[in-house]
């Protein structure tokens, strides 16, 4: 797998590097969102893991440059990082479509399996939230939101399908058994008023 990583901190930099090689990857990394677009343009790489926050403004140009990025070579596939929970990120990155895509906040670079899981399923195609990003999301919602109705076991379950995993995933880490996950995946897109149960928390989001 070729990765391009985009992060102007020389050491998370660095550590990114040094963390993905030694999983076989190969990688190449830049300082700025410029060159980000130059190297995926060379490059063509499978994924791009991009800090959000870049020079000059340090606002959104790691992830403006990732998307018009995926543009240019379409597929790319796009983990974005943040220091900060910043759920209107994630949104844009949903809303984009295109690709796998990712947001997680920096800390897990911290937790290497939990990261490196995150990384290959956003590369074949997956979509993984950060499960702060999800929480914020479900302890705020909208007047009127369907989310409002959700059981408790419901909320614990489209937050996992948000952060990425699969029914059978859930029920493992939920200790309910696949059946049982797969239940409450089907009452959770009932309710949110979507069909594909695993798109349910993504549908919401992107709304």
């Amino acid at each position: 797998m070729r990765i391009v990583i985009a992060e102007d901190d020389a050491l998370l930099r660095e550590g990114l590097v040094l963390l993905l090689r030694s999983e076989g990857f190969d990688v190449a990394a830049v300082d700025h969102p410029g060159d980000l677009v130059t190297s995926v343009e060379a490059q063509a790489p499978d994924l791009a893991v991009v800090d959000v926050r870049m020079p000059p403004t340090f606002t959104d140009e790691g992830l403006r440059a990732a998307l018009e990025a995926r543009r240019r070579v379409p597929g790319l596939a796009i983990l974005a990082l943040s220091a900060f929970v910043e759920d209107g990120y994630a949104g844009d990155l949903l809303a984009a479509g295109g690709g796998g895509a990712g947001y997680l906040l920096k800390e897990r670079v911290g937790k290497p399996d939990e990261f490196l899981d995150a990384l290959r399923r956003v590369a074949a195609g997956g979509t993984v939230l950060d499960r702060d990003v999800v929480a914020v999301q479900l302890a705020r919602p909208r007047p009127g939101d369907p989310v409002a109705t959700l059981t408790e076991r419901e909320r614990e379950v489209v937050a996992l399908l948000a952060e990425g995993h699969s029914v059978p995933t859930i029920g493992r880490l939920l200790g309910i058994g696949t059946e049982a996950a797969r239940r409450h995946a089907g009452d959770v897109s009932a309710k949110l008023r979507v069909s594909d149960e695993t798109q349910s928390m993504l549908s919401y989001l992107r709304a």
